[in-house]
């Protein structure tokens, strides 16, 4: 369990304990903070009237906020008349190398707890896939990637996190409906103050839900009249399979297929927006690896090409599903790890293609990437934020073709380089 938990830590990036540690916390004097924390004691008591409205009863929410303070250690926060803390500026394992995403000794870990969990809760896992029609081992890569099904402790208090960051976070606006949530959840007795546990952001139980997708999605599966995802297996994952069904998981076919392609070929098709029947892209010379073959019936679904670390690493066609579990989480790793691991608690095989070493970055440098991309007329998606997704390595691979730089769709030095000029 030991290694386990480890593994999970360094590959998984749930712990937020090690988060919060290596973070500086804020420069504020005592005096600032005891200022703080008293407009914080005043925001709370504005905050019933609307709390009474969502059907919150004064007990409860009088509990809820019993002792509860401000969390200064907390990130993401822009505390009341100081610069917020830019996080753009530091290196982080998931804007590096795709390749450390999936260390194999980490996924092995995974893999061989998966399969005890398989059979520990195969009956529950059987009945939760009749009735929501997804995989069990999709279920379970979910769970093992959130909390390594449940091994993972989940330190932070739910009500003084969403509470800290509705009143000093740097997206206000995004936790202080999840804070109503959490408070809902507590009025509904589906949980106990003193047991409402989560990320540091605000994510609950062993499959990591925000308060207002528990609200419409969670399951009371073990039929006890509540839903606990937090100490109840049945119910957390039937309600991670709840929630994919309704994002649109198709039964009928996988996330994805690895795929090998010819020389040259251009990585600047990739994206869902050029999704194509798979038969399409088998005639300009895709293939499944290891020679497997696609069945006629497979050739006909619709599928789009992802390169997560553009020509230096592994290349996947995946299909809609791929994208049901984006839904979860909103990286494009993160479903593939997904995805993978599901795979693998059936056939414990490795990824054919190799992950290369490729050149790490910041999410301050590529932003500036970004805004000579789209200074130039390329599409790099909605925001300039630093991420790495699928428009930003097509617009990078079409950028270096322009300018005479080998097309690799990765923002490697050279093209960084000439972009800040």
């Amino acid at each position: 369990m030991k290694t386990l938990r480890a593994a999970t830590i360094r590959t998984v990036a749930f712990a937020s304990a090690v988060i919060a540690s290596q973070l500086n916390t804020l420069p504020a004097t005592a005096g600032y903070k005891s200022n703080t924390e008293a407009k914080f004691q005043t925001w709370i008591q504005q905050l019933w009237p609307q709390a009474k409205a969502a059907g919150i009863s004064r007990a409860t929410f009088n509990s809820a906020f019993k002792g509860v303070r401000l969390n200064w250690k907390l990130p993401d926060l822009a505390p009341p008349g100081m610069k917020p803390r830019d996080k753009t500026k530091n290196r982080q394992a998931e804007f590096g190398s795709p390749g450390r995403y999936f260390r194999e000794k980490n996924i092995n870990a995974l893999v061989q707890r998966g399969r005890k969990m398989r059979k520990k809760w195969s009956k529950t896992l059987k009945a939760i896939e009749a009735k929501y029609g997804v995989p069990q081992n999709i279920i379970l890569a979910v769970w093992g990637r959130e909390t390594s099904f449940g091994a993972v402790k989940i330190p932070y208090d739910t009500v003084r996190s969403l509470a800290t960051l509705s009143f000093m976070g740097r997206r206000k606006s995004f936790f202080h409906p999840e804070l109503i949530g959490a408070l809902k959840i507590l009025q509904q007795g589906h949980i106990s103050r003193r047991k409402l546990k989560s990320s540091w952001a605000g994510a609950m139980g062993q499959t990591q839900m925000l308060p207002r997708k528990f609200l419409k999605y969670a399951v009371d599966f073990d039929g006890d009249g509540r839903k606990n995802i937090w100490t109840s297996p049945p119910d957390a994952l039937a309600t991670t399979a709840r929630f994919l069904k309704a994002q649109g998981w198709n039964s009928g076919y996988s996330w994805g297929y690895e795929v090998t392609m010819p020389a040259n070929f251009s990585c600047a098709l990739e994206g869902p927006h050029r999704a194509q029947p798979i038969g399409n892209w088998v005639k300009s010379g895709l293939h499944r690896t290891r020679g497997r073959k696609f069945s006629n019936a497979r050739l006909k679904t619709k599928a789009s090409l992802l390169m997560p670390a553009g020509v230096f690493g592994p290349s996947f066609l995946v299909t809609k599903n791929f994208y049901v579990i984006k839904k979860y989480n909103e990286s494009d790793l993160y479903a593939l790890f997904v995805g993978h691991i599901a795979d693998r608690i059936s056939t414990n095989k490795t990824f054919d293609g190799k992950w290369q070493k490729v050149s790490t970055y910041t999410r301050a440098k590529v932003k500036v990437l970004q805004k000579t991309l789209r200074r130039e007329g390329y599409n790099i998606g909605k925001k300039i934020d630093g991420l790495i997704g699928f428009r930003s390595r097509v617009a990078i691979g079409s950028y270096q073709q322009k300018h005479g730089m080998k097309r690799d769709c990765w923002p490697d030095k050279a093209t960084l380089k000439r972009a800040a000029r």
